[in-house]
């Protein structure tokens, strides 16, 4: 999973970066505003199902699912005006989703360059800048497929498919929709995969607010959106600390848990994810994979090779695993059920291929 972390000049979108990875880049300058900037950052994501797991088979080494956060700048004060550059636009097309951060936070030292602090003006500004960039990037289309359709060459039930599919889309952006809240079927899916449309990615719009203030209301409820209030100078100051003492911290301010851990598992259910594992004395690691998702495609997840040479699969929930004793007792006692191709993986179960290549 990667997560492309962005936001206005003064928004705290490094510091919420910061606070999500451990690193210690240097926040409230201003550094990047208007200039493409990235930085990367590789985080476990946190599974306690994994742990018990390892205890089980004490393996040589345990694997935790990752995801990736970048913090990507290059988003200027004057964005909803004078459009997102190419490079920022081609950065923000390579993410699963976007984690935008808006200011909820008064700061005289740093102040907002729009005047004033208003989250759901930078929100609204943003989305339209997504919906424009959209807007242009599906009339280019339109007007290649219809030079195309004149010229002929490709099948033209393919492209008068693919021309209905772009006037929707077309007519969407037109009433300011973004595109995340349209329904597509696989064909059309398989159609957009090689265009970067921003307004299609989900979006997680993280509130930052300052210490101990309550969160204003901003309306992120639309098909493909979820909001989260982070005090974020105060999750990266716990984020430096070690465990011990930031379970304290968490602690004392009532957190109850490191704010990795939330936004990793919002941004799973934002993203439609799961984890299935793979268990065994070398190895016992987390995979990600789309809810829905076959025991073909998990096994392709693994390595090709073991979709190539699909035979079966062996499932069984992690923790009925754990109360059996491991695979050789779970098969023994008939509780290891065999699965085919189609069979769609759940979340938590242990997924066993067998193959022949």
């Amino acid at each position: 999973m990667k997560m492309g972390i962005i936001g206005l000049p003064s928004a705290g979108k490094t510091t919420i970066f910061n606070a999500l990875t451990g690193s210690n880049l240097p926040t409230g300058t201003g550094a990047g505003a208007g200039q493409l900037e990235v930085h990367t950052a590789v985080v476990d994501v946190p599974d306690a199902r994994l742990g018990k797991l390892s205890d089980l088979f004490k393996p040589r080494k345990t694997v935790f699912a990752k995801v990736t956060y970048a913090d990507i700048g290059g988003l200027r004060a004057d964005a909803g005006r004078e459009g997102l550059p190419g490079p920022l636009v081609n950065q923000l097309g390579q993410m699963d989703g976007l984690l935008q951060v808006v200011r909820a936070f008064d700061n005289p030292s740093v102040p907002h360059l729009s005047g004033s602090v208003d989250p759901a003006r930078d929100l609204a500004a943003m989305e339209a800048e997504f919906v424009l960039n959209d807007m242009l990037a599906v009339d280019r289309r339109l007007a290649k497929l219809t030079e195309e359709r004149q010229k002929g060459g490709r099948d033209r039930g393919l492209i008068d498919r693919e021309i209905g599919l772009f006037q929707r889309l077309s007519e969407g952006l037109s009433h300011e929709r973004p595109l995340r809240g349209m329904k597509f079927s696989l064909e059309e899916e398989q159609l957009l995969t090689g265009f970067a449309l921003l307004s299609r990615k989900p979006m997680l719009v993280v509130v930052n607010t300052a210490e101990g203030e309550e969160p204003p209301s901003v309306d992120a409820t639309g098909t493909g959106m979820l909001a989260i209030a982070l005090q974020g100078r105060l999750e990266m100051e716990i984020a430096q600390l070690s465990p011990d003492e930031a379970r304290s911290f968490l602690s004392e301010y009532g957190l109850g848990e490191p704010v990795r851990d939330r936004v990793i598992r919002v941004s799973y259910d934002l993203l439609g994810l799961e984890s299935f594992f793979t268990v065994g004395e070398d190895e016992v690691r987390a995979w990600t994979l789309p809810r829905g998702e076959t025991a073909l495609d998990a096994a392709d997840a693994v390595h090709t090779d073991l979709a190539r040479g699909f035979i079966r699969a062996e499932v069984i929930a992690w923790d009925e695993l754990l109360e059996l004793g491991g695979l050789a007792e779970a098969r023994a006692a008939g509780k290891l059920r065999v699965e085919g191709r189609e069979y769609v993986v759940a979340d938590g179960e242990i997924v066993h291929i067998r193959f022949n290549v």
